[in-house]
């Protein structure tokens, strides 16, 4: 499984106009699922963006994480980050997950987030949304969970 994680001020995801889900300082994540990615490894995916230590501590570094900051996190599905770019100009979702297990997948981290870390805003697997961001920094990384 892999997560975008965006160091953000703030975030929130709209879809039809409406807003579904906001969040303050702390982590977006897009969440991508790859075929042979199991259900058993998502507490581990969780335990990652809540201790990833990307947030300044008094000294500028980078030594807090998600949980020392008390910030939000907001996870949207995002098929496409299984996309296999290696070759051409389209890019071949074959590596993704099928629709119906990269829901259920996003379904069994909703429930891992929300019992780990309350008050978790989630996009919706499927839906068209259009994300607002400040990324702060920025700060971007690249996780994988196999």
């Amino acid at each position: 499984m892999i997560g975008l994680i965006q160091r953000v001020s703030e975030a929130r995801v709209v879809i039809d106009g409406g807003e579904v889900a906001r969040i303050g300082r702390g982590s977006l994540v897009l969440v991508g699922f790859r075929t042979g990615d199991r259900a058993e490894r998502i507490p581990r995916f969780v335990e990652r963006l809540l201790n990833y230590r990307i947030f300044a501590d008094d000294q500028g570094r980078m030594n807090r994480s998600l949980r020392d900051i008390e910030g939000g996190l907001l996870l949207v599905p995002q098929f496409t980050l299984a996309a296999d770019t290696d070759s051409g100009n389209r890019p071949s979702f074959t590596p993704a997950a099928a629709p119906d297990r990269g829901r259920a997948l996003f379904e069994t981290l909703k429930n891992e987030a929300d019992d780990a870390w309350p008050g978790t805003g989630f996009g919706v697997f499927g839906a068209d949304m259009q994300l607002h961001l400040v990324n702060d920094g920025p700060v971007t990384f690249w996780l994988e969970v196999d």
